[in-house]
C-alpha cells in the first residue's frame, strides 16, 4: 500500500506527539512541515524554534514557516506537494477558505476537547477553570468556521482532581497522536462517516487574558482552586494585599467553614487560610508578591507579618 502523502502543520509542544508518531508509522509520508516563523522568547528575547520544528529537523524533514498562510507561496507550495491530506494541531493561523480542497482527505485537526464543548483557542484551560470531571481530543475536517467542522473520531479523557492545565495537556497530546493517525487511515480507506457538529451545545474557550487570572473571592474555595489549576502558569491567579499583586496557590479545606467575608485571611499557626464564598476556606501553599521569588505559605506568613483579619482585595 502506498503510503498517505501527509503535510503536517502545527507549532507547540501538543502538537509534537503527533508528528512523532506519523513520521516512525511507516503508512505515513511526511511531505513537508508547516509551523509558525521563529519567535524570539523568553526575558533574554532569544530566538527559539517550535518544537514542531525541533521534531522535524531530527527528522531531517523539509520545514516551511510563512509569515502568513494565506501567502501566494504557502498555496503554492501545497498545491505542488498534492498531500493526500494536511494534519493540523495547534498551528495558530486561520486557514483561507481557498486552501480546504487542496488536500484530497481535508484539513483534518486535532482538538483538545469533545466537540462542541469549548471551541477556541483554551480549551483545556477553560475546561479545567470550569471543573470539567472529563475531557478529551476529538479528529474533525476543518472547515470555514473555529473548530466548527465536521467530527470524525472522539477520545475521552478523565481529569484529575488535582490535575493542571500543562500536565492535562501532556496527556492529552499523547492521546491524540494515535487518534489522529487513526483518523488519517480510516478516512483513506473511507471507514469512517464525519458527522456534523450541534452547534446549539457548542461552547467557547476564548484565548486566555491576564484579567482571567484575577481571584474573585466570593467563588467557592474549589472553583478558585479550579482555576488556579486551568490558568497555571498563566496567567495564575492573583488578588491585591496592601495594594501589591500577589500569584497565589492553594488548595480547598474539607473539614472547615467561615463566616468571615471573601478574602479575609485566618492564620492558624503556622497556617494561612482565606474565606471564600459559601463559607468554604482555601489553605494557602506558595505565595509570590510582585517582583519577589516564589515561597512557601509560612514564609509568606513570616515575612509580612500576615495577621488575621487581613483582607485580600477583588479590585
Amino acid at each position: 500500500m502506498k503510503p498517505l502523502r501527509i503535510v503536517f502543520c502545527g507549532t507547540p509542544e501538543f502538537a509534537a506527539p503527533s508528528l512523532k508518531l506519523l513520521i516512525s508509522d511507516s503508512r505515513f509520508e511526511i511531505a513537508a512541515v508547516i509551523t509558525q516563523p521563529d519567535r524570539a522568547r523568553g526575558r533574554g528575547q532569544t530566538v527559539s524554534f517550535s518544537p514542531v520544528k525541533e521534531a522535524a529537523r531530527a527528522a531531517n524533514l523539509p520545514v516551511h514557516q510563512p509569515e502568513k498562510m494565506r501567502s501566494p507561496g504557502a498555496e503554492a507550495l501545497l498545491r505542488q506537494i498534492e498531500p493526500d491530506a494536511v494534519a493540523i494541531i495547534a498551528y495558530g493561523q486561520i486557514i483561507p477558505a481557498r486552501l480546504l480542497n487542496i488536500p484530497k482527505l481535508g484539513w483534518i485537526n486535532l482538538h483538545a476537547s469533545l466537540l462542541p464543548k469549548y471551541r477556541g483557542a483554551a480549551p483545556i484551560q477553560w475546561a479545567i477553570a470550569n471543573g470539567e470531571k472529563t475531557t478529551g481530543v476529538t479528529t474533525m475536517r476543518i472547515d470555514a468556521g473555529m473548530d466548527t467542522g465536521d467530527i470524525l473520531l472522539r477520545k475521552e479523557i478523565a481529569i484529575g482532581p488535582e490535575e493542571t492545565a500543562p500536565e492535562l495537556c501532556a496527556r492529552l497530546a499523547e492521546a491524540g497522536a494515535p487518534l489522529m493517525a487513526e483518523t488519517l487511515l480510516r478516512l483513506s480507506e473511507g471507514s469512517i462517516t464525519p458527522h456534523a457538529q450541534d452547534h446549539s451545545a457548542a461552547t467557547l474557550a476564548p484565548i486566555l487574558k491576564r484579567e482571567d487570572g484575577k481571584i474573585d473571592w466570593s467563588k467557592t474555595a474549589q472553583e478558585i482552586f479550579n482555576r488556579m489549576r486551568g490558568f497555571a502558569p498563566w496567567p495564575g491567579a492573583y488578588s491585591r494585599l496592601r495594594g501589591q499583586i500577589c500569584h497565589l496557590w492553594g488548595k480547598p479545606v474539607s473539614n472547615q467553614k467561615s463566616g468571615a467575608a471573601p478574602g479575609t485571611l485566618d492564620v492558624q499557626g503556622k497556617e494561612v487560610l482565606v474565606a471564600c464564598g459559601g463559607g468554604t476556606l482555601l489553605r494557602l501553599e506558595r505565595v509570590k508578591q510582585e517582583g519577589r521569588k516564589e515561597i512557601s505559605a509560612g514564609e509568606f506568613l513570616r515575612g509580612a507579618r500576615i495577621t488575621s483579619g487581613e483582607r485580600f482585595s477583588s479590585e
